[in-house]
């Protein structure tokens, strides 16, 4: 399966580069959005990509942005990638990876919902009892379902930077009272729908990170990707069991292998054995299938 790390097009402006995203102006009004396959993980982009992954996480995304469009609207255009990359090498190289949507003005929070408790809300909890001020009731295990899914927004950080979680009464500062209510409660409600329809496929998903837009005239969009390996955990509903980092399909994989590095979690980060590369590439294809049915 062929790798690309870095898009290269001639033919579009290009506007940046994220972790795993290039952005290409369409005009004034569209983006280009071309899902690499790089990979970061602790906020450092690896060295090597993950062949396959941005086609994986496109495919995925398509299908969560059509599941979810009766909730609420989102960044695609429908304007077919032929009419905006003509020529034929440049679409072979991009393959399934590219999108493009409407350009929406981004909001400066990411919209993360747990229902488990594991990753920094494990750590939170461990500490005060609460996650981003959330009190909890006590002695929740790891990996434990919460009472019910919480709202636990973070900024966003430039890259190679650390993304720091907040509560909410900085998101209202951020965004505004009406605002912040708006992305909390489209967050919850799109989290509890997808994850019932997820753990019907065997895939429970343990938390996500959305992300939201407001168009001219300021009404909320969903952008960017949505419920993919990279935004969220994905757990194995028959490997599941509280106490323990349940296994997964997501790149918390590879957080576990570098966990075991002598590395300081900053750039550049470390080379990856063969063999991680393409379990990782395994485990983003298989929750690929069992979400989607392909």
């Amino acid at each position: 399966m062929s790798a690309l790390f870095e898009s290269n097009l001639r033919g579009l402006p290009l506007i940046g580069r994220g972790k795993v995203r290039d952005l290409y102006a369409v005009g004034t009004d569209h983006l280009l959005v071309v899902t690499t396959d790089r990979l970061s993980a602790f906020d450092v982009v690896l060295p090597q990509p993950i062949p396959g992954k941005g086609e994986v996480l496109t495919r995925v995304s398509n299908f969560w942005f059509a599941r979810t469009a009766g909730l609420i609207p989102n960044q695609l255009s429908g304007i077919p990638l032929e009419e905006v990359v003509t020529d034929p090498a440049e679409r072979a190289q991009l393959g399934e990876r590219a999108l493009v949507v409407r350009r929406l003005k981004p909001l400066p929070v990411e919209a993360i919902v747990r229902g488990y408790l594991i990753g920094s809300g494990w750590k939170d909890y461990q500490a005060s009892g609460a996650v981003c001020g959330i009190g909890l009731p006590a002695g929740l295990r790891q990996a434990d379902a919460l009472p019910e899914p919480i709202f636990t927004p973070s900024t966003k950080a430039e890259l190679g930077t650390h993304d720091e979680n907040v509560d909410f009464a900085h998101t209202i500062r951020l965004l505004g009272a009406e605002l912040a209510a708006e992305v909390r409660d489209a967050s919850l409600r799109i989290y509890r729908e997808s994850a019932a329809y997820a753990l019907g496929r065997g895939i429970i998903i343990a938390d996500t990170k959305f992300e939201f837009g407001l168009d001219d005239h300021g009404r909320l969009h969903l952008i960017d990707e949505v419920l993919t390996p990279d935004s969220s955990r994905f757990w194995p509903a028959d490997q599941y069991s509280p106490g323990t980092s349940p296994p997964s399909f997501d790149k918390q994989f590879v957080r576990d292998y570098l966990e075991t590095l002598d590395w300081d979690k900053t750039a550049p980060g470390p080379n990856l054995p063969q063999d991680i590369i393409e379990r990782t590439a395994a485990k983003y294809r298989e929750a690929e299938e069992r979400l989607t049915g392909a």
